[in-house]
């Protein structure tokens, strides 16, 4: 059974950071594209940022330059550094990890269970 957990979310004002962790069970996942995707009231849920265990990573138009996704394969974690957050950014960002290749984009994979982010002043 695959385990996701996340941690990071919170509420930050325009202009700032946050981080994003995702600790996954098993030892499978270095041949897993890990990533992150995020679902805003009334919208479909969306990429934001994968990356494969060599380092190669795929982001979202959106938040290219914005945001850092790396991963620690000694321990399953993938992380999202968020910074210059606007307020488009607020969503429930989910971890995902997926066997389809970097680059395909639909909903794919394993869920962790969401981290509210809000963007607000």
């Amino acid at each position: 059974q695959v385990q996701l957990v996340e941690s990071g979310g919170g509420l930050v004002q325009p202009g700032g950071s946050l981080r994003l962790s995702c600790a996954a069970s098993g030892s499978m996942f270095r041949r897993y594209v890990m990533g992150w995707y995020r679902q805003a009231p009334g919208k479909q849920r969306e990429l934001v940022a994968a990356a494969t265990s060599g380092g190669i990573s795929d982001y979202a138009d959106s938040v290219k330059g914005r945001f850092t996704i790396s991963r620690d394969n000694a321990k399953n974690t993938v992380y999202l550094q968020m910074n210059s957050l606007k307020p488009e950014d607020t969503a429930v960002y989910y971890c995902n990890v997926r066997n389809s290749p970097l680059g395909y984009r639909a909903p794919d994979g394993f869920w962790g269970q969401g981290t509210q982010v809000t963007v607000s002043s």
